[in-house]
């Protein structure tokens, strides 16, 4: 029981920061974008942090890919994209006990940092789903296999809405400040507020930053439902890179922590060695 609870944690963490998508109007929407690019990669280690347990788990990791993918919408427009991939991998004892292999990919406009496909495959011990969603943006409706929903518009889904939080100025915002949050998964529209906790320096071992440590509001009848708070560290700069994410269970601290990164779009400022 300790082992699933623990493989869920890891599952979630990473992503779990950060869904966001407020609707605009502009139905030619252009988000300003100097937070990441092409061939960003960031790889995490995932597992217990401290402690008895301290590096038992695994490793994780999102990445960009280094060239554009052209995608074709509903009506047939060629829109440019980022490929981007989340994936999750169990090692060592954990491996041995309960395998965790999860991959993610999310198709994400260029210009307007909004969803066009969705996927998930999941290998969790003996477990196994795959899920695909795609959006019409124009019309505004998510097909889900055979079924269609009606959603926000330029809706988000779970990994896309990370790199649209990271286009946000959060420079001014201040301790206390919740910040509203959706996404879609499934069949549905889940709600995941995020509160704006405090700034402070983060060791991890891809170095010592600057950092904004933020908290998912987890309400019941979300997607992402766990009991103990959740905090999430990111640069305190225009790269607003996820640093390091944490909650407790009973027999310790569990998350993620930079260890490496490479293909940023520009200085990570927010670095103090």
């Amino acid at each position: 029981m300790m082992l699933i609870n623990i493989k869920h944690t890891i599952i979630f963490l990473c992503f779990l920061l950060f869904a966001i998508c407020p609707t605009i109007a502009d139905g030619t929407r252009y988000i300003p974008n100097e937070a990441f690019g092409y061939g960003e990669k960031l790889e995490y280690k995932v597992g217990f942090i401290g402690g008895l347990f301290s590096g038992l788990g695994g490793s994780g990791g999102i990445s960009i890919s280094k060239q554009n993918y052209v995608y074709t919408t509903k009506q047939g427009e060629k829109r440019d994209c980022y490929d981007v991939l989340f994936w999750v991998d169990s090692e060592g004892i954990v491996d041995m006990t309960y395998p965790v292999h999860d991959r993610y990919r999310t198709i994400i406009d260029v210009h307007g940092i909004f969803s066009y496909e969705f996927a998930q495959k999941i290998r969790e011990g003996k477990y196994s789903r795959d899920f695909k969603a795609s959006f019409d943006q124009v019309n505004k409706i998510a097909h889900v296999n055979d079924k269609k929903y009606e959603v926000e518009e330029y809706v988000q889904d779970m990994l896309s809405a990370l790199f649209y939080f990271r286009t946000f100025d959060v420079s001014s915002m201040v301790n206390g400040q919740t910040i509203p949050l959706t996404n879609f998964y499934k069949d549905k529209t889940h709600q995941l507020p995020i509160k704006i906790i405090r700034r402070e320096v983060v060791k991890v071992p891809a170095g010592t930053f600057n950092s904004i440590v933020l908290q998912p509001i987890i309400s019941e009848g979300s997607l992402f439902h766990f009991k103990n708070a959740i905090y999430i560290w990111i640069t305190d700069d225009d790269r607003k890179i996820p640093l390091k994410v944490v909650t407790n269970i009973v027999v310790g601290d569990i998350g993620a922590e930079l260890i490496r990164y490479s293909g940023v779009r520009g200085k990570v400022s927010a670095k103090i060695n």
